[in-house]
């Protein structure tokens, strides 16, 4: 076994292969940490794109008159001439459960 190492192949390969796996500004470990936060940003993107597809729904629905009036209605409690708003507020439901 200690022939093996007394070879200045074998030395200078293992050298090489412990400089590129840990010592390299493109190491192993650098990869790895680049690897993650690549797939963290690409589920980052895939966040964003259903929400922009949310979104997209949402203005569509507020381009048409009938959806304008509801979200006026609901966000702003405004009201037509003549109308009466009454506001009913639930009880919330996790405050029942600690309750009984």
């Amino acid at each position: 076994m200690l022939k093996y190492f007394k070879n200045i192949f074998v030395l200078i390969t293992l050298g090489f292969i412990i400089w590129m796996l840990f010592l390299d500004s493109n190491s192993l470990l650098i990869h790895n940490d680049l690897n993650e936060e690549i797939e963290e940003l690409e589920n980052e993107k895939e966040y964003y794109r259903k929400e922009i597809v949310k979104d997209n729904k949402a203005i569509k629905e507020l381009k048409k008159e009938d959806g304008l009036e509801k979200f006026a209605r609901e966000a702003y409690y405004m009201k037509r001439e003549n109308e009466d708003i009454y506001i009913i507020e639930y009880v919330d439901s996790l405050k029942n459960k600690n309750n009984d």
